[in-house]
């Protein structure tokens, strides 16, 4: 499919899932394709309310690209921050870095500083859209659908860039002129908080580089997961019962 067809297919998409589910929101996780996903927003004028996570341990090259897309869009991106009570009674108990002791208290540090703050950003929302793509990690996000509902958050979930190849993310990128991140010059493929976060080398998956110490296949942070773990896929002709 070329490029500009899996534009029109996306923006297809989105406006369908706009229209039919207001209020929505965009979280941002300020990656290549949600830059991406930001301005195919902002260049159809799409009504929706746009957030990233501020974490607390972000590179410094994902703060700079929060500048730049503010200086390039003119959007007042809301940035959402962890409950600092929170952060604090955890790095009081498990230490700064106490995710690497085990996954358990990195899910838990992940839940603080980034669950947390997304159930705020959500708060009212009826539909959520995000920049999940299939290509991304074969073991967890290749059954996705492009519109589920959402059990854990109570809404729907729009991922319209889950058929988009690594190749159509860099093409628009460059074709249009998004900013980015400079880590991708450097190797890095997923980009997360900063000490959970490595280049990858040949061979491995784009999100090989977030949390390695781990030797699950299931590695993601909790925001789109169920209670069990999973990422959520239930598609929009099943009911919010998870009949099938």
């Amino acid at each position: 499919m070329d490029l500009n067809t899996r534009i029109e297919n996306t923006l297809t998409q989105l406006r369908t899932a706009i229209e039919t589910y207001q209020p929505s929101a965009f979280s941002s996780s300020l990656s290549a394709e949600d830059m991406v996903l930001l301005d195919l927003i902002e260049r159809s004028k799409l009504s929706v309310d746009v957030f990233t996570l501020d974490t607390g341990r972000l590179p410094e090259e994902t703060h700079e690209v929060i500048g730049l897309a503010r200086q390039k869009y003119q959007q007042r991106i809301r940035v959402l921050f962890p409950d600092a009570t929170d952060v604090e009674s955890y790095v009081n108990q498990h230490g700064v870095n106490g995710f690497y002791s085990s996954t358990d208290l990195r899910k838990r540090c992940c839940q603080i500083r980034k669950v947390g703050p997304i159930k705020r950003g959500l708060k009212g929302k009826k539909l959520w859209i995000t920049g999940l793509r299939s290509a991304q990690s074969t073991a967890t996000r290749s059954h996705l659908e492009a519109l589920a509902w959402d059990e854990t958050y109570g809404l729907y979930k729009a991922n319209p860039m889950l058929d988009w190849t690594t190749k159509d993310i860099f093409a628009y990128v460059a074709k249009y002129d998004v900013p980015i991140s400079n880590l991708y010059q450097k190797g890095y493929t997923s980009i997360g908080c900063a000490p959970c976060t490595r280049p990858i080398t040949s061979g491995e998956s784009e999100r090989a580089g977030r949390w390695w110490w781990e030797e699950s296949d299931n590695r993601e942070c909790g925001l789109h997961v169920d209670a069990h773990g999973r990422l959520v896929r239930e598609v929009l002709s099943n009911d919010k019962n998870g009949n099938s």
